[in-house]
């Protein structure tokens, strides 16, 4: 199986959630002078900050992450978690990164994420991974 990336801020709700499905996984640093390095394909899984706009929606060490080539090159898909309280901006980290990394933007879920998100994104990151291999 293919791996996940995530971040989660200091108060643990995407660790919580990523820790809950179970699949493997690999966490961005809260220390911005720690850098990691994917080198298999990946689905990212992040928060979104910022109270709803564009600007501070994505986390800076999710966007130190993705500005290393070698990792950007290696994302194919993205998950986002946020607040429903955003309104229409809800998950808007999920937006900005499928459109500025040319991935798709597969689920979102809110805060820790329920038992159904839970159920849902384990499927459909097994599904997207099976279609992932029988397409290269």
């Amino acid at each position: 199986m293919n791996a996940l990336v995530y971040f989660s801020s200091r108060s643990e709700n995407t660790h919580r959630f990523i820790q809950r499905l179970g699949l493997p996984a690999t966490r961005i640093p809260l220390n911005d002078q720690e850098r990691i390095r994917v080198d298999e394909p990946y689905i990212l899984v992040v928060p979104s900050y910022g109270g709803g706009g564009i600007a501070g929606a994505v986390p800076r060490q999710v966007i130190r992450f993705l500005n290393d080539e070698h990792n950007r090159a290696r994302i194919r898909g993205v998950i986002a978690s946020g607040n429903r309280n955003f309104g229409d901006a809800w998950g808007r980290a999920g937006d900005v990164i499928a459109h500025k990394c040319g991935v798709p933007w597969l689920y979102r879920f809110e805060l820790m994420g329920t038992p159904h998100d839970i159920d849902n994104v384990r499927k459909g990151v097994n599904e997207f991974w099976q279609q992932h291999l029988r397409s290269t």
